[in-house]
């Protein structure tokens, strides 16, 4: 597991005060994160020095409110000068039946 306050930096596009990206990221935070604002969002993590990623354990959870979340993981080679689709992947909520979407994916990333 790598410890990302130590190696990367991580960017939003918005945040709720009270759901900060760190309480996501960080091993024993538990609140997860939250956007301040509805829309599109974005999280970028930059790497202070290049890493081979092999595995990414996500986990969303919505139990207020019925919507579609689609989640898209892009890959930069070179530096963030371009970047790859790695997956799309789209599912709805539906409180209270279903609040929960767990997503464990297997990637090679080097660089």
């Amino acid at each position: 597991m790598l410890d990302l306050e130590q190696v990367a930096q991580v960017e939003v596009t918005s945040e709720d005060v009270a759901y900060p990206i760190e309480s996501a990221l960080l091993p024993g935070e538990e609140a997860g994160w939250r956007a301040a604002l509805p829309g599109e969002q974005t999280i970028r993590l930059i790497f202070d020095r290049p890493q081979r990623l092999s595995r990414m354990w996500l986990l969303f959870i919505e139990a207020d409110t019925t919507r579609t979340q689609e989640f898209v993981l892009r890959w930069s080679p070179d530096g963030g000068r371009s970047f790859r689709e790695i997956l799309r992947q789209q599912w709805n909520f539906g409180p209270p039946d279903t609040i929960r979407e767990a997503e464990d994916y297997r990637v090679e990333l080097a660089g």
